[in-house]
């Protein structure tokens, strides 16, 4: 009677601890995956069970193509920008774009059209040396590109 009452007691712990994700586990979750590609957005976001809270199906979900440790890394080598109150990667990632193709959709009806971004920096928020929210990618310009027509172009968004 003692193992099985012990058993319950596991598992329902083990089920709690699944459903309070901190910060860095559910930013892990929501936007980290190595090996995905743009043809993958609907079936990563359904696998990580990526919704709003009261399950629509987000606008847009962006996932940084490297290892855990790197990301963890910009918090500890990246530049903290204060207009953004965020924490600017020193690294250019790889980034996957799931933008939602019909809006207002319901879980489980979501569906995403993704977009390959190459040589990105990622603007993230960190607590205690990990990122928690993902804020912003920043394409970097062109070697021989001049920054005037790059501020133009950013006035017009």
């Amino acid at each position: 009677m003692e193992v099985i009452l012990f058993l319950c007691l596991l598992l329902i712990a083990s089920e709690s601890s699944t459903l309070e994700e901190d910060g860095y586990g559910q930013f892990r979750r929501q936007h980290i995956n190595a090996k995905m590609t743009a043809m993958d957005c609907d079936t990563v976001i359904r696998r990580k069970q990526i919704y709003n809270v009261d399950n629509s199906c987000k606008d847009t979900n962006t996932f940084i193509l490297d290892n855990p440790s790197e990301i963890k890394n910009i918090c500890v080598e990246g530049k903290f920008d204060e207009t953004l109150q965020m924490t600017k990667s020193h690294k250019k990632f790889k980034v996957v774009k799931c933008e939602l193709r019909k809006e207002g959709a319901r879980k489980p009806r979501c569906q995403y059209r993704g977009n390959l971004l190459t040589n990105r920096y990622v603007a993230v928020a960190c607590e205690k040396n990990s990122p928690v929210h993902f804020n912003k990618i920043n394409k970097i310009p062109d070697p021989g590109r001049s920054l005037r027509p790059l501020c133009a172009e950013s006035r017009r968004v």
